[in-house]
This record gives C-alpha cells, structure tokens and sequence, in this order.
C-alpha cells in the first residue's frame, strides 16, 4: 500500500513537471484587418498559378506587382500590418503580412521588403522564405512564421482576408 501511494505521489508530481504552457499565443504581429482583391484578369495578367515565385505586394499606398506598381490601392481595401504580400508558391496562392514578428515582439513596426523568394526584414535582417508555402525564418533569429492570411480563388480573383 505504501508503494502504491509512494507511485501516485510520482506520477502526479511527474505530471506537474510535464506540464507546458499549450495555449495559442498567435504571432507578435497584432491583428489589423485585412481585405485584399487581387483581380488576375485585369491588370494582374503575369500573376497566373503557372507564374512560380512571383508576387503581388499591397501596402496603404501601392499594389505592386514583382517590385513595380501596378495600381493604387483603393480605400475600400485593408492590407494588415505591414501590408500584405500574395505570393505564388508550388502549393498555390499563399499570402502573408509583411510585418516582422521578431521586430513586432520588441515594439517595433518593421515592413520586410520582397528580394525574390524572401521577405526581409531591413531592421533585423531576419529572412522569411516563401518558397516553402510557410514563409519560415531562414537566420534562426526569430522564432516565428510571417503571419498567414487566407486566400480564397473564385473565377479570376483572389480574396485575401484574415483566417
């Protein structure tokens, strides 16, 4: 009986140690709304899923197709963040904000800039990869993805929103 009561004693204190804090904590980017149309068969004609590793970016000022704007943005239209980047992947039409979670946990607002599959953080350096479908940090200085949007592709266009 001792043993057995020794036993319980152990096992519940080696629960109490087993113990982490599993709660969703989100990203250290903060949740601003999104509402992004991307319309593939007006101006947007090179922005097809065939067209691997290009991508619209959408800030308060600029769609910008690969680097160079297409088309302002209108004000019905919420871009997150730090604007939002649509990018084709192999999976498909993925879309991120831009704002750097390393930086948005230390009080900074930083907008990663686009340099081809990588959205880089010109304050940190940090480096998100885009090509893999996740946009994972590739320096191991943050421990964060970019914040991930939803994207839904009806017809010819793509509606990017919060998940």
């Amino acid at each position: 009986m001792r043993y057995l009561r020794q036993l319980i004693i152990f096992v519940f204190l080696l629960t109490l140690c087993g113990c982490e804090d599993t709660s969703y904590h989100g990203s250290s980017v903060p949740t601003y709304p999104v509402r992004v149309t991307i319309d593939t068969k007006a101006v947007f004609v090179d922005f097809t899923r065939e067209n691997l590793n290009a991508y619209i970016t959408v800030d308060k000022d600029w769609y910008k197709e690969n680097g160079k704007n297409v088309l302002p943005t209108p004000v019905t239209d919420a871009w997150g963040y730090g604007g939002v980047v649509v990018y084709i992947s192999m999976f498909g039409y993925d879309a991120y904000d831009l704002g750097c979670p390393y930086c948005a946990g230390r009080g900074h607002k930083s907008p990663c800039e686009m340099h081809g599959i990588y959205a880089e953080c010109p304050l940190c350096g940090e480096a998100y990869d885009l090509g893999c479908g996740y946009a994972l940090p590739t320096t191991g200085l943050s421990r964060e993805a970019l914040r991930r949007y939803k994207t839904t592709f009806t017809g010819d266009k793509i509606i990017v929103t919060q998940q």
